[in-house]
């Protein structure tokens, strides 16, 4: 029987057990959203921007493991999904994203809507397609999948030529793809192992720094049992967080930038650190030169060029982390079983430890809010078992300090592209993957009234997704480096010009809530939180209190700013 192009490309969503479909309808998508009718085990969800949907789409991956979905119309449909895909891109997230395109014939010839989305996109997805013939429609979503999911995870892009979506063809979707140029190593190499551990039984200051190529790979609980029988101190990037419980022992916090001092002192003294799914980027190390130059470091990671990309390796281990980690517990295991790991590390451990108390992530304490306790506040609520989105800025710093992640796939933040407005939509996409658990937003006052829109996407497909706003009236993270570094000039970022945060979730059909006083925060937090309807808590919290520890720019890990 053969499908029209539209009914194939949604029979082989479905055969990718695809169940939610994040998208907005256009000219260009107008036969596919036509065949979308009589789908109804496909859900769609209409946003109310394409940035939103690609986000939504986003921290529906990120929450689940499985690759999110959007469908978007040509020329603006397609444009204002690019922030979305460099998200995606910079943080290594399988989605596959469709866009509309004018005919065939009229590509290139500046018809209405037609931009080269194929082009655009090109440096930001991980592959893309233009397809041209229905034959190939089904074979190519297939490849899609496969590319986004394998390896490296990030997003590809297809781009549907509207009479691609008319023609007629028999549908076969294939069971299996093969791509000659593309074949991700996935078992890492026994030596390189086996040397691994070789360097951690010569070590008396080892350390683990762990990335987000953990959670990807679905391997914290291998992460947990070697950290555990080798009794090693861990540490890990923003978007390494939850990957190792953050209440753990030798869980010692974030690492960079603002980063905790035991953290950063850590890596600065340690003599051996595994770095397993973590890139080295600039936010991590500081100064390159300084970074960790006592240390030997073994580096974990399925795509080859991260490895030596930043920092020099000693031994470098290309593969599954899932893999890597569980050839590394085997070796210990058989090779190693009569070392005491727990002597061996002992002084270590014990330094780590003091550095840990003398200098904890702190505030100082007073009458007004202060936003730190007001995370500290959505844990003690939360007990931890809830997913939060964060938007970027402080916000996003508070919450990676003061928010314990015990597990993984618990926290949904831009890393990479730091991309203010993502942190709502992704909680929706979060709040359809998982009905019934409790998704937060921790937002800026800035960052929210990027995609605030979405919360008519939030209220009509009653997604109760709370969000609270950190609302100090200004751009945070960009005023605090121009308290610090800029004299004070605070240019174009005071926000104290702000829409009523509680009528505008009102005007949504949401509910909004304001908290002044610090005595009435937990009551309101806990009644917002207890909801049925997606809420706004807007907190107004002191106005120039600053993120520490901070590493300023250009400076070692160990030149912190302290509090």
């Amino acid at each position: 029987m053969e499908y029209s192009g539209a009914r194939i490309l949604l029979e082989s969503l479905k055969k990718e057990n695809v169940d939610v479909l994040f998208g907005y309808p256009g000219g260009a998508v107008l036969d596919i959203y036509h065949e979308l009718s009589n789908h109804h085990d496909l859900k769609h969800v209409l946003v109310r921007h394409e940035q939103g949907a690609v986000h939504a789409a986003d921290g529906y991956a990120r929450a689940t493991g499985k690759v999110g979905v959007c469908l978007v119309t040509s020329g603006p449909g397609a444009t204002n999904t690019v922030t979305g895909i460099a998200t995606a891109y910079a943080d290594s997230i399988p989605l596959v994203v469709l866009t509309g395109q004018v005919p065939t014939p009229l590509i290139g010839n500046d018809a209405f809507q037609e931009v080269d989305i194929v082009g655009i996109t090109r440096p930001c997805t991980k592959h893309n397609y233009l397809v041209q013939d229905v034959s190939q429609l089904a074979a190519t979503i297939k490849e899609a999948f496969h590319v986004a999911r394998s390896g490296r995870q990030g997003p590809v892009l297809i781009d549907i030529p509207k009479d691609v979506q008319n023609q007629m063809h028999a549908f076969h979707y294939p069971e299996r793809i093969k791509m000659r140029s593309y074949n991700p190593t996935y078992k890492p190499n026994n030596n390189q192992v086996r040397r691994a551990v070789e360097l951690f039984s010569e070590a008396k200051r080892p350390l683990i720094f762990v990335g987000g190529g953990v959670i990807s790979s679905n391997s914290a609980e291998e992460l947990g049992m070697f950290v555990r029988s080798m009794q090693v101190p861990v540490t890990g990037s923003l978007m390494g967080l939850g990957a190792f419980p953050g209440d753990d022992p030798l869980w010692l916090g974030m690492l960079g930038m603002h980063g905790t001092y035991a953290a950063n002192k850590a890596v600065s003294n340690a003599d051996v650190i595994l770095a397993v799914g973590a890139r080295f980027d600039d936010r991590v190390t500081g100064k390159l030169s300084s970074f960790a130059a006592a240390a030997k470091i073994i580096h974990i990671d399925i795509d080859p060029t991260s490895i030596r990309k930043n920092v020099e390796v000693e031994v470098p281990i290309v593969g599954d982390c899932k893999l890597a980690l569980q050839g590394l517990i085997k070796v210990q295991e058989t090779e190693f079983a009569d070392v005491d790991w727990a002597t061996q590390y002992g002084e270590w451990n014990k330094q780590i430890r003091e550095w840990a108390v003398t200098h904890p992530v702190r505030y100082l304490t007073e009458d007004s809010l202060k936003p730190q306790h007001v995370v500290e506040t959505i844990f003690e609520l939360t007990k931890g078992d809830a997913i939060i989105s964060t938007e970027v800025g402080q916000n996003q710093m508070w919450t990676a300090q003061f928010y314990k992640f015990r597990q993984p796939r618990t926290l949904l933040t831009s890393g990479g592209l730091g991309t203010m407005g993502y942190g709502f939509p992704a909680a929706i996409g979060a709040q359809m993957a998982f009905p019934d658990k409790l998704v937060i937003d921790i937002a800026g006052d800035g960052s929210i009234q990027m995609n605030s829109q979405e919360l008519m996407t939030a209220v009509s497909h009653k997604l109760p997704v709370k969000i609270v706003v950190l609302n100090n009236c200004f751009l945070g993270m960009v005023r605090q480096w121009q308290e610090l570094f800029y004299d004070r000039n605070y240019c174009s970022t005071c926000m104290d010009a702000q829409p009523d945060f509680v009528k505008l979730a009102e005007a949504y059909g949401a509910e909004g809530y304001r908290v002044t006083d610090p005595a009435k925060l937990k009551e309101t937090l806990k009644t917002a939180f207890e909801s049925p309807l997606p809420c706004i808590v807007d907190v107004r919290v002191e106005a120039e209190e600053n993120v520490y520890p901070m590493v300023p720019a250009g400076a070692s890990l160990e030149e912190m700013l302290l509090v």
